[in-house]
């Protein structure tokens, strides 16, 4: 495969304990290095964050969400500016998820047909229809580096039955996605949906193979189950997938979870929780989360992260964060931001330092022993 192409991902180390890797993938904007964690900008912006900021913080991709996109501003708005890229100022890759995860977050205004999906829109009501088709299109619109297939969710708990007929209806879609046209040098990643069945996520997984994508991604999970579950819907989602095309864990963010998932061949990460943490006054450490809006910091001069090289810790106490955050100035969520996706940015090159330099076995062993500590101060 030419490594010039997009589509490109190239393995350049394996550990020897586990299947984890780091490799590169070759997109139309630029090469991303994983495994990666994607900052999340549904309405095309990462929360309180400009481009310039999330580039200084080494920033290589970040998640845009086609539904909200296409209600707010609308396809209209953003073809008349260019595409995505230009209308938000980011010119690095962006992947941009199908709207499948709306099917379960907005269960109660929506309703399934074989053929797709038909919504009340959450903002005025007004009927919206999404569908393998209509996801694809719009996503070629938007000009995405990363296209995501249009795929049923379907919620924790649900009957095998239920999880069944999703899944053949998640497939179909998916197939139906491959054959629609993309934008130059879009990459179309498949789902592994099946909820918390082993032997569905796996017949699922070969369905898609199948059909054939540039990557693949395990959805369904971090969707209200417990721990355990969320961990063996993640293993049995990889555990049939090509080792030799990019690994996407959808939604699944906090760092022992994304540890884990390295250990398993997975290579993308999302989540909303360093922006939703900071906007609600919780900071991550390299031994975990805290709350610096919590009386304790009144007066501590110390920066959020003792040994941080963020702007926020560079500059700032706790007290002063917390004081903005306590007053609702919007420097404090600001400020909070950065630092956590800082530490986040930060975190996934160590686990990638840890691949390359044969000790990721023992860096995992160590951040699993830090854990107690982490709780004394959280």
């Amino acid at each position: 495969m030419n490594p010039e192409l997009p589509g490109s991902f190239t393995i350049d180390a394996w550990d020897a304990g586990s299947r984890a890797r780091t490799g590169f993938l070759q997109t139309a904007h630029g090469v991303v290095e994983t495994p990666v964690f994607m900052p999340v900008g549904t309405q095309g912006t990462v929360k309180a964050m400009s481009p310039a900021e999330l580039e200084g913080l080494g920033v290589s991709i970040l998640l845009g969400n086609t539904y909200h996109l296409n209600l707010r501003p609308g396809m209209e708005v953003i073809e008349a500016c260019g595409g995505l890229h230009r209308f938000m100022g980011w010119n690095r890759p962006i992947l941009t998820d199908s709207g499948g995860f709306q099917v379960f977050s907005l269960a109660g205004l929506r309703k399934i047909r074989d053929e797709g999906v038909e919504f009340s829109s959450h903002i005025d009501g007004s009927r919206i229809f999404l569908g393998p088709v209509e996801a694809m299109r719009i996503q070629r619109i938007l000009g995405s580096d990363i296209a995501m297939v249009f795929d049923e969710c379907p919620p924790h708990g649900c009957t095998r039955d239920y999880a069944c007929q999703s899944m053949e209806k998640s497939i179909a879609w998916a197939a139906k996605c491959a054959e629609q046209p993309r934008a130059a040098g879009q990459l179309v990643f498949g789902i592994v949906q099946g909820g918390a069945f082993t032997d569905l996520r796996r017949r699922c997984a070969h369905e898609l193979v199948a059909i054939g994508f540039d990557g693949y991604a395990v959805g369904g999970v971090s969707v209200g189950e417990p721990e355990d579950v969320l961990l063996q819907g993640m293993e049995d989602g990889v555990a049939e997938l090509p080792p030799d095309r990019p690994r996407y864990l959808m939604g699944v963010g906090r760092m022992s979870q994304i540890l884990k998932a390295v250990s398993l061949g997975v290579d993308m990460f999302d989540c909303v929780i360093p922006t939703r943490y900071a906007r609600n006054g919780s900071a991550f450490t390299a031994r975990g989360a805290y709350p610096v809006k919590a009386g304790a910091y009144r007066v501590d001069t110390r920066p959020v992260e003792e040994g941080c090289g963020c702007y926020t810790c560079s500059h700032f106490s706790r007290a002063y964060v917390r004081h903005l955050l306590n007053v609702g100035e919007i420097l404090g969520v600001r400020l909070l931001t950065i630092h956590n996706l800082f530490r986040y940015q930060a975190f996934m090159v160590q686990v990638r330092e840890a691949v390359r330099g044969g000790y990721f076995g023992d860096y995992c062993r160590a951040f699993t022993a830090d854990e107690p500590a982490l709780q004394e101060e959280t």
